[in-house]
């Protein structure tokens, strides 16, 4: 086994790094405070190729591998949560369905304009007011056939990147039935008369990524909108999300990479008892045990992205990865917080906002609970 990165995904790592400590760091607390979106440096990410990781080259996109959108990700959450929760839901979510089932129209007509810099960001909805998990039986948002157009109505919750995104893709109901055939993804772009982007939520952390409410009201767009299969909506929403995860366990390392980062540089320089707290033992077993968990947390991450890459399946690698990269990140910034004391609960340390970023990535793209049942039902065959 060879678990060194290639020569180019090293070239990667670096540029991204280089790009996202001088473009992003910076700003990272005055985007949590102010909650405004890094408009400024995400322009910059488009032809660097972090608009488009796995939108093909002929779409404008980077067209990367697996690990290397992986890798993208991760630097990006080490820099800003808020910036690397847009930008995997927009890579993860947005794109990916229509590289994945688009239609050349599609491609054509969208992914060089979200993938460029000079357009918006993309989205994906699915969850609605009483449909969180329960996908298959809990959507009611409907998409309804007249014409050439399809007819959507319905209301929709947590919506990554609604305000800032060109267009959303829509999980909705397109059979009254019921069953597994029954949901679709449909584009609908973000100036379609009829869907009305509620303000953004008001959350405990990544506030300069907005989340929002969103309603549809007799919203038409072309049939030619479908992404995918009729009927195969839930299948391919499923098949998102394994890809997604991977990027919500991304994050989770980033932040935990930079919350240890902190945690060591503030240990080295503040003293008690005569000595440097990073001389502690106390606090070095803290520094051991969480080292010991994100490199646990990178090579599971690194596993199912080359699993991705080779095109094998990994639903239930890339559920255990963000389930144990997620829980692992909100245990290295809990110790990051205790090893700077009083301090780690001031804003004025980084700590306290890796912390309430890290919150999240339990809760999205399918809970710690979930994420269980996904690994369980991989094992017993359900």
């Amino acid at each position: 086994m060879d678990f060194d990165l290639n020569e180019e995904q090293r070239m990667w790592k670096k540029i991204v790094h280089e790009f996202v400590a001088a473009e992003l760091q910076p700003k990272a607390r005055e985007v949590d405070e102010t909650g405004e979106f890094n408009w400024p440096a995400v322009r910059k990410m488009g032809p660097l190729g972090l608009l488009g990781l796995s939108a093909p080259e002929e779409f404008g996109g980077a067209g990367v591998d697996s690990i290397s959108a992986m890798i993208a990700i991760e630097e990006i959450g080490w820099a800003c949560g808020s910036t690397a929760l847009a930008m995997a839901a927009h890579n993860g979510l947005g794109t990916s369905p229509i590289v994945k089932y688009g239609t050349d129209e599609l491609k054509k007509k969208w992914l060089p304009l979200v993938s460029s810099g000079k357009g918006k960001l993309s989205a994906l909805v699915m969850t609605e007011p009483q449909a969180g998990s329960d996908l298959q039986g809990g959507i009611t948002c409907r998409a309804e056939k007249s014409g050439d157009e399809w007819i959507l109505n319905g209301a929709k919750m947590w919506c990554t990147n609604a305000s800032i995104a060109e267009y959303i893709i829509v999980v909705a109901r397109t059979d009254r039935a019921g069953g597994s055939r029954s949901l679709s993804m449909i584009l609908v772009p973000t100036d379609t008369e009829g869907l009305h982007i509620a303000p953004p939520e008001k959350k405990m952390g990544l506030h300069g990524s907005p989340t929002h409410a969103i309603t549809f009201e007799n919203a038409r767009v072309p049939l030619g909108n479908l992404i995918g299969e009729e009927g195969r909506g839930l299948q391919q929403t499923l098949a998102t999300l394994d890809g997604g995860r991977i990027f919500i366990g991304a994050i989770s390392l980033g932040l935990a990479e930079a919350a240890l980062e902190a945690a060591l540089t503030y240990a080295k320089e503040r003293k008690a008892f005569g000595k440097r707290i990073a001389d502690l033992q106390a606090l070095q077993f803290k520094f051991a045990d969480s080292a010991m968990e994100i490199e646990l947390a990178r090579n599971m991450l690194y596993k199912a992205a080359w699993l991705k890459e080779q095109k094998r399946q990994f639903t239930k690698e890339a559920a255990m990865a963000k389930l144990y990269a997620s829980e692992m990140a909100e245990r290295v910034c809990y110790h990051a917080i205790q090893i700077h004391g009083g301090y780690g609960y001031s804003r004025e340390y980084p700590v306290e906002r890796m912390y309430r970023d890290a919150r999240l990535m339990t809760i999205g793209e399918g809970t710690s609970e979930i994420q269980r049942m996904v690994i369980a039902r991989a094992m017993v065959g359900s």
